[in-house]
């Protein structure tokens, strides 16, 4: 059975990569938000918007984070990855940029992002305990089966972390 993850992602620039890692199968997901609805989510201010992400991590064992070229720093990413490392789930990254955009373009790659948060607990950096991987290849459709095939393999590693 498939875990049940949590998607977190810079919507803009990489909603196209993180459909394609949704559309893999391999994990179940949250379901994607049209611009609509995230537009009313947002319309809510910053507490809706934290409300919705409680939600969404609801019943959830993971949080992929799905890194593209300016992932890191984001303040909603940061808090869903606090949010859900607090609560217990897994956290993983995922570098996305070599994925193909709708206009079958690559992105350059970006920061890890959990290189700027620190811990509560010790003061070290996330980094130092949640991987992010970088599929080694350029080719887009090499990426796509490298992330297809380790996915579910990452997401249990970051569970038992």
């Amino acid at each position: 059975m498939a875990r049940k993850a949590f998607f977190s992602f810079h919507y803009k620039p990489d909603n196209w990569r993180a459909s394609q890692v949704r559309n893999m199968g391999v994990l179940e997901g949250n379901q994607p938000v049209s611009d609509n609805d995230w537009e009313a989510v947002t319309s809510g201010g910053e507490e809706a918007i934290k409300s919705w992400i409680a939600n969404q991590l609801s019943g959830k064992s993971c949080a992929v984070v799905l890194i593209g070229s300016a992932t890191a720093g984001r303040k909603l990413i940061t808090h869903e990855i606090r949010t859900a490392w607090d609560s217990g789930k897994g956290v993983v990254g995922v570098y996305v940029h070599n994925l193909k955009d709708s206009d079958e373009h690559q992105s350059t790659k970006g920061s890890n992002p959990f290189n700027s948060i620190t811990m509560t607990r010790n003061s070290a950096k996330m980094s130092t305990i949640v991987k992010a991987y970088d599929p080694p290849f350029t080719a887009s459709t090499n990426v796509y089966n490298h992330i297809k095939t380790n996915l579910d393999g990452w997401v249990e590693e970051a569970v038992s972390i």
